[in-house]
């Protein structure tokens, strides 16, 4: 496991970040001070929780940086605590014995990383890699439970959050056993990804992707080389383009058209 940076320290009282300080933080990320100055958008955990409760998590949360490629935490491992996402993205996966991994989820800012380990003490089921240099925020378990026992507002949030986390997890078997080709599931993915991240322009709808071919065949269960296969022939049909990390979906029906095969 790659460790984290040694400017790991306890989040203060102090709202806000450290922008002088920024410079000199592995990575090039602010050290955060409060993590009510992450603002706190629908989804988050982190949202509606009462001035009280944000107290009560910021004297028990530990921030630390990360390099991208950062194993924060093992499948299997047992549950030590929790962590909330403060900068960057991380994607959870699990790997059969044979070493095939499939990404379950790809978690940002305000998610709960572990939640469903801790509250019941079972092993996490997940690994969690950052896709970038990212900030989390890490609370010992017993702390977590004692402040959720304290705090019924944080119980509800967390009770959603594993709800969010099941309806993830069902739409990601959908996702994969519902559509039986290869073309199919990636073709369900961009719709997905169109949708909730897409900007549309120029006449069609622009993504960033920030994933490697390899990632995007470990979110539909198949192989980099199908993915990159696929990849080339929805870009001769004039599906879509590519340049660089940005991906310009130009027929987005014949996508949908796709996710039915």
């Amino acid at each position: 496991m790659l460790a984290a940076a040694t400017c790991t320290k306890t989040v203060s009282s102090h709202p806000g970040f450290h922008a002088a300080a920024a410079k000199n933080v592995p990575y090039g990320l602010p050290i955060m001070d409060d993590l009510s100055s992450m603002g706190r958008q629908e989804g988050s955990f982190l949202a509606d929780l009462s001035e009280t409760a944000m107290e009560a998590l910021n004297a028990i949360s530990h921030v630390s940086a990360y390099p991208e490629g950062a194993v924060v935490m093992m499948e299997g491992q047992a549950p030590r605590g929790v962590w909330i996402v403060c900068q960057g993205r991380v994607k959870m996966t699990t790997t059969n014995r044979d070493g095939k991994t499939l990404i379950v989820k790809i978690s940002g800012p305000g998610e709960l990383l572990g939640l469903q380990a801790v509250v019941t003490g079972n092993s996490y089921e997940l690994s969690v890699e950052t896709l970038q240099a990212s900030q989390l925020a890490f609370i010992g378990r017993d702390q977590f439970l004692a402040f959720m026992r304290r705090n019924p507002d944080a119980c509800l949030r967390a009770t959603q959050h594993l709800s969010r986390d099941c309806e993830s997890a069902y739409e990601t078997i959908r996702a994969i056993g519902l559509c039986h080709s290869v073309p199919g599931k990636l073709a369900r993915l961009l719709v997905q990804w169109s949708s909730s991240e897409g900007r549309a322009g120029n006449g069609g709808i622009r993504l960033k992707m920030g994933l490697t071919h390899e990632e995007l065949a470990q979110l539909i269960g198949s192989s980099r080389e199908t993915v990159t296969r696929i990849l080339g022939d929805f870009k001769r049909s004039g599906v879509l383009e590519l340049a660089g990390a940005t991906m310009t979906i130009r027929n987005l029906a014949a996508l949908e058209n796709l996710t039915t095969v």
